[in-house]
């Protein structure tokens, strides 16, 4: 079966994680997709964040880097997925993501527009649980 990299965005500022609105799934997910070549993990969810929301972004480090300079270090992942996808058509032959997850947050006034697009919604944990799915 084959395996593609994917990349995705649990973005937070305070309570809330943004999400937006999957047009083909139909559903609020998290910002994030695959991973271009030439591009390291980091490069694109941070790329999948600004095309799909519009926020400017940083990855919150999950611990410190090791000391050295050199070669570069990028932040790890919070984890790893492994994600069956189903395939398009009668013969549903699909593939998986192998899905680096990272959190982050907007930069500095970055999150000030969504508020406006009916596409992007910051949610609480109690927003989920208080109403059930979106």
């Amino acid at each position: 079966m084959k395996r593609h990299f994917t990349a995705t965005a649990f973005v937070v500022r305070g309570d809330a994680t943004l999400l937006h609105w999957h047009k083909r799934l139909g559903q609020w997910m998290p910002p994030g997709g695959h991973i271009e070549p030439d591009e390291d993990p980091v490069q694109a969810v941070l790329r999948e964040i600004r095309e799909e929301t519009g926020v400017a972004a940083e990855v919150i480090p999950a611990g410190a880097p090791l000391p050295f300079d050199y070669p570069e270090q990028l932040p790890p992942p919070y984890t790893i997925l492994v994600e069956d996808i189903p395939g398009p058509g009668p013969s549903g032959e699909g593939h998986k993501h192998i899905d680096f997850i990272y959190f982050c947050r907007p930069v500095d006034g970055a999150d000030h527009d969504t508020a406006e697009d009916p596409t992007l919604r910051w949610v609480r944990e109690s927003e989920l649980k208080d109403n059930g799915p979106l």
